[in-house]
């Protein structure tokens, strides 16, 4: 008798293959790549309540009439394969092999971690729960230190976003240069896989011992700022 609930097969070489053309199909002209998928998922299965794949479908493939499309209801179902088995291998603690694709289109040369570090934190951006809001409703000096925690461990992806460098210029301090950046971001390629596992990790023990909380008053990062500035909120009051 097979297992009630067996463990979601992943993708083989061949069923990738078919999602990567999929996503190139002319009714998908503004899907995100397979790279891109991958990273946005695995930001959406973590947070304090993960986001279920269907409300992500026309995210990751451009629009609800794309979803509707025959390549779009085919790549969903790939993508939906895909998603179970990633969550699966994300709870188990495995390190997800990072699907990225090379910076030269020729195929040759370093991989791009780009795409799949602005992925993520997009997928992060539009959570329906803030993560660090979540955090912040424990209070005291556990809420900091997760804080804490969960920023060391976003920290790979930030930089190889670039987003980092962003932030330290905006302070006018001072970014590694030459090859000090070079080493940095080695090391921070070499730690992605941990860090996005174990960010994962973090939130599906928040989850199991009942530390997040909704709050009432929560405004999304993506809504109008409440201060009425036209802006969003993430933009203006929600910012650094």
């Amino acid at each position: 008798m097979p297992p009630a609930n067996p463990t979601p097969l992943p993708l083989d070489d061949g069923q990738l293959d078919r999602l990567e053309t999929l996503l190139e199909a002319p009714e998908l002209d503004d899907a995100m790549r397979l790279d891109e998928i991958q990273g946005y998922l695995c930001a959406a299965l973590a947070g304090p309540r993960p986001i279920d794949v269907e409300d992500r479908l026309a995210d990751m493939l451009g629009s609800a009439e794309a979803v509707d499309s025959e390549a779009g209801q085919e790549a969903a179902g790939l993508i939906r394969q895909f998603s179970e088995a990633l969550a699966a291998q994300l709870a188990d603690g495995d390190l997800p092999t990072l699907l990225l694709y090379p910076k030269d289109e020729n195929g040759e040369g370093p991989y791009d971690y780009l795409p799949w570090c602005h992925a993520y934190l997009a997928g992060v951006d539009l959570a329906d729960d803030d993560w660090f809001d979540c955090i912040g409703a424990l209070g005291g000096a556990d809420a900091e230190e997760q804080a804490d925690y969960l920023d060391e461990r976003l920290f790979p992806l930030l930089l190889l976003s670039g987003e980092m460098e962003a932030i330290v210029k905006k302070h006018n301090e001072a970014w590694p240069k030459g090859d000090e950046r070079a080493a940095l971001e080695k090391e921070c390629q070499d730690d992605m896989p941990y860090a996005v596992a174990e960010i994962y990790r973090f939130w599906l023990a928040k989850r199991g011992i009942g530390t997040i909380r909704e709050s009432t008053a929560k405004v999304g990062r993506n809504a109008p700022c409440p201060c009425g500035s036209g802006k969003k909120f993430k933009q203006c009051c929600g910012g650094d």
